[in-house]
């Protein structure tokens, strides 16, 4: 295993500074965030392109891969979570050209992995959602593979503000889907664990990475703190909202030994990469460094 990070909170910073310091601090991966360069997205921890893709020539792609690898960095993925289920044919015409642009550039440049999302129209249900996804990702999941590239979709349900109620804005969120996801697909896709996004779906964690422990081609490592008196205000039926709070690693009620047990079990040995989405240690570089650090320590001890 080695142990990384998403780029994503360091939009600012430029890919080589970042792995500069990444280095220098203990880890030994990436995962590069790869929204559009032209900018548009506002969602919080989305927007930030450390590739531009639009154009990459393989060249310059192996030039990026050469540059990390001179500073002990491997690259674990290239990142873009967009809405490719999204309600507006626009919308998702425009994520879909990105989204492969992103495919394209990891096959040119050796990069097995694209992370992503399968995405959800919200006023839809699960299995109207579902036979949607499978004809708008069925060239897609050719184009990655083609390209030499899996398409590792993150089982987050993508619920965290009214603009995404009542459904979501990813269904790849149960076991009932996922077991559709690899039915449809095989191994041309597979899964970017979070544990996180089990927690506040009360779905168990020792069980989940049994069952899908061999299709993960990715891991986050992203905590998960459940606020007891939000839940008592707002219910269950509120998906989360109010009470479900994204931390670090260590901060939240994620069994990191559990975790890693099962990982190790299910013969997983990738790349385990820290997702920063913590409101304690955000508005500027020392406090997301920080938290990144913070992360490291708790994790650090269970990867050999």
């Amino acid at each position: 295993m080695k142990l990384g990070l998403l780029t994503a909170p360091f939009e600012d910073t430029a890919l080589s500074e970042v792995a500069g310091w990444a280095k220098s601090s203990g880890f030994s991966a990436l995962e590069i965030a790869c929204w559009p360069a032209s900018g548009g997205e506002k969602r919080r921890y989305a927007g930030t392109s450390h590739i531009n893709v639009d154009g990459l020539s393989a060249s310059k792609g192996k030039d990026i891969v050469e540059m990390l690898g001179g500073q002990g960095i491997e690259i674990s993925g290239l990142g873009y979570y967009p809405n490719p289920l999204h309600a507006d044919t626009g919308h998702r015409d425009e994520v879909i050209g990105h989204l492969k642009k992103v495919i394209t550039a990891a096959g040119g440049m050796g990069i097995g992995v694209v992370n992503t999302f399968v995405g959800g129209d919200r006023t839809l249900n699960v299995d109207e959602n579902w036979a949607r996804a499978q004809d708008i990702f069925a060239p897609i999941v050719k184009h990655a593979s083609d390209a030499g590239v899996k398409l590792c979709f993150e089982n987050c349900p993508m619920i965290f503000s009214y603009d995404e109620w009542p459904g979501g804005h990813n269904i790849a969120y149960s076991p009932k889907i996922w077991r559709r996801i690899f039915e449809e697909w095989g191994d041309d896709v597979g899964m970017n664990f979070d544990p996180s996004h089990l927690i506040w779906q009360f779905i168990d964690q020792t069980r989940f990475i049994k069952e899908f422990g061999p299709y993960m081609g990715h891991v986050h490592a992203k905590d998960l703190m459940i606020d007891r008196d939000g839940l008592y205000e707002n219910g269950i039926i509120s998906a989360g909202m109010g009470w479900q709070i994204p931390r670090l690693c260590g901060l939240g009620d994620v069994d990191w030994s559990d975790f890693f047990s099962g990982l190790y079990l299910a013969g997983y040995d990738g790349p385990i990469i820290i997702e920063h989405e913590d409101r304690l240690f955000e508005g500027t570089d020392d406090k997301v460094k920080r938290g990144f650090l913070l992360a490291r320590d708790v994790l650090q001890p269970y990867i050999k």
